[in-house]
């Protein structure tokens, strides 16, 4: 059998800071996940996308370390047009999430913006430009 892409697991300091955040990115967790050492949605698709708190990682692997912020790593969510790109970002900054790049149009032909989860993890939104004939 060939192995198949599954699972992508997110390391958090404090569960319940990290699903307040990807709550507001549209991601559905019952209310008692903000208690628990691990959290998981499923993906159109199959794939899931877990969050574990590193207490829980350590359980396991006590030597463990943390990755840098900014480790290469980022989670995307793709937004209906590039208005509503520059209408989460500013939700988030306006709740206290930092920015790591403000809205802008990338020469791909999308509107992209990056900010930063609780625990520095990249988060980019973003959505297709209008295309001119």
């Amino acid at each position: 059998m060939t192995p198949r892409f599954d699972f992508i697991g997110v390391a958090v300091a404090d569960m319940a800071t990290s699903l307040k955040f990807y709550r507001q990115l549209g991601m559905g967790f019952p209310a008692d996940a903000d208690q628990q050492p691990h959290a998981e949605v499923s993906l159109p698709g199959g794939m899931r996308l877990a969050w574990d708190t590193i207490a829980n990682i350590r359980s396991f692997d006590p030597e463990w370390k943390a990755p840098q912020a900014g480790s290469g790593v980022s989670l995307a969510f793709v937004c209906d047009s590039p208005a509503e790109v520059d209408k989460i970002h500013a939700e988030l900054v306006q709740a206290g999430y930092t920015s790591h790049r403000e809205p802008w149009d990338a020469f791909w032909g999308q509107r992209y913006a990056t900010i930063q989860d609780p625990d520095g993890h990249a988060v980019d939104l973003y959505a297709a430009l209008p295309t001119t004939p």
